[in-house]
Parts: C-alpha cells; structure tokens; sequence
C-alpha cells in the first residue's frame, strides 16, 4: 500500500530525486534499480526537467506529482489517495484530477480516493462510496449513485447545484404529490394515499415552458448568469425554500417575472420525512 497524502509531505532538505527514492532507499534496493524507478516515474509525471529541484522549488501541481512519484516507484497493489488536490487552484485541481485518472488507467493499480469534493468523486470513480457519519450511505457507479440516491443526503450531496428538495404530500389516487402552494405532480410509480414525504428535484431536470404550458407556476427571486449556464432561483410557494432551475446558455430573467415548469415523473425523488430513505 502507498499513500498520497493531503499536504504532500516532502522532506525540503531533499531534492525531489531522493524524496521519490527514500522509499526504495529504506527497502534495500540497489542504486540502479532506485535510478530506474525513479526516472520512469518522472517520464510518467513529466518530472524529468525538476528531480535535481528541492520541492520549494516547484508550483503546487509539481510538488503533488513528486508525491505521486514517491507512491508509484513502489510499485504498490494500492494506492491511498487523502484529498490529494484539496490544497491547489480551482485550475490546478481540474489539470491534476485528470492526471490521476490518465495515470490510474495507464497503471491499473486500484486506488481508494478520499474527497469531500463531489465533482472528483463523480469523474475519478469506477465505483463510489458516500460515505455520512463513518456509515456508507450508498455503493454504486457515479451514474447509478446520481440517477437514484439512496437518500436524502446523498440526493444532496451528490450533484452540483444541489438537488432541490420540498414538503410534500401523496394525493388521494397515489398516482400525485402536492407540492409548494398546491403545485401537483405527477409520479411514475404507486405511492401510499395522504402519506407526507419530501420531494427532491434536480435544477437540471425542471423544463422551461412557454406561458401557461406547465404544470408549475414560480416567481423568480434572483438569477446567475455564468455563460455556458443560467442558473435562476425560484420561489415555489409555503413549504419551499429556494428553487432553483439550472438551464444551458444565457437567459434573461427579471426579478419577480413568472416562469412556467414542468418536470418528467420519471425525474422526481421521493424520500421518507423521518428516515431520509429512498421511497
């Protein structure tokens, strides 16, 4: 087992050579087999041009890569990884997630990945465990983990913006859940008559209608606009905090101005109030 931890934990009276050598220095192995090691890893990390460097030497990015070099000159059947990119730029996070996932495939060594960052877990993962409270809420495939939630924490955790979620109640023919101010939508599955539940919505999943078209009717209490996206935030009415409704490319909202909604029976969680479970 080898281990990439959160603050690199170099030595800084070493070069970044005998930082990813220590290792196999403390193990016996022969210096020409040390040198062998250590410079395929840095072809690997494109570290070649930086060993004779001491770590302060190098940006946030390089000194993780060393780390990363100091795990995979082991050779090990395991790879730890603790929030290895929690400590770099949004930028530099997104250039070493790549990385780390071109780096797993080339070396096919399984690799167990701690994040509170979602979107790593997301596109790092060939199966993802979410784990609250030291109990694993849920084990699946990211899609399979987004798609159904298991609960109501996972719903929430998983998935940027965040899944909406709302006070509910089953109608009289189990086919219907009331919503915000007498907003009914429709369920693609039997639910028990009168039972309260909260309804989790994602913002990517409510549609934009023309006038009168849908089945929801909000108000729009504020709006970001970030180019490839829109994101407004609604109000639904009692028994709703904010709503929001992600849409692609640039759209022009007024604070106040009506929108018109619908969203798929086939997109609507329901959890249980008391438990937080999966209906």
């Amino acid at each position: 087992i080898a281990m990439v931890f959160q603050n690199y934990a170099l030595y800084p009276h070493m070069n970044n050579y005998d930082n990813m050598a220590y290792g196999l220095k403390n193990r016996g192995y022969s210096k020409a087999e040390i040198d062998a090691k250590v410079r395929e890893a840095a072809r690997i990390l494109q570290l070649e041009d930086h060993l004779e460097r001491k770590p302060r030497q190098l940006s946030g990015g390089q000194r993780q890569r060393v780390a990363m070099g100091r795990a995979i000159v082991r050779q090990p059947k395991v790879f730890l990884f603790d929030e290895p990119l929690s400590n770099l730029d949004a930028k530099l996070r997104v250039d070493m997630r790549l990385e780390i996932k071109n780096l797993q495939q080339r070396l096919g060594i399984t690799s167990v990945y701690v994040t509170h960052d979602q979107v790593e877990a997301m596109t790092l993962a060939d199966r993802l465990i979410v784990m609250n409270g030291g109990v694993a809420e849920q084990i699946g495939t990211p899609i399979d983990i987004y798609e159904k939630p298991a609960s109501q924490f996972v719903a929430g955790f998983i998935g940027s913006p965040a899944m909406n979620f709302l006070k509910g109640k089953v109608s009289d023919d189990k086919k219907h859940v009331t919503v915000g101010d007498g907003v009914m939508l429709d369920l693609d599955h039997d639910i028990e008559a009168g039972r309260d539940v909260t309804v989790g919505i994602r913002p990517e999943h409510l549609e934009l209608l023309k006038d009168g078209e849908g089945r929801i009717n909000a108000g729009v209490r504020m709006v970001e606009s970030l180019g490839a996206e829109t994101l407004a935030y609604l109000d639904f009415g009692a028994n709703a905090d904010n709503v929001t409704l992600r849409l692609q490319g640039t759209h022009k909202f007024e604070k106040g101005e009506k929108l018109s909604l619908s969203v798929p029976a086939s997109k609507i969680h329901l959890f249980d109030i008391e438990s937080g479970q999966r209906i």
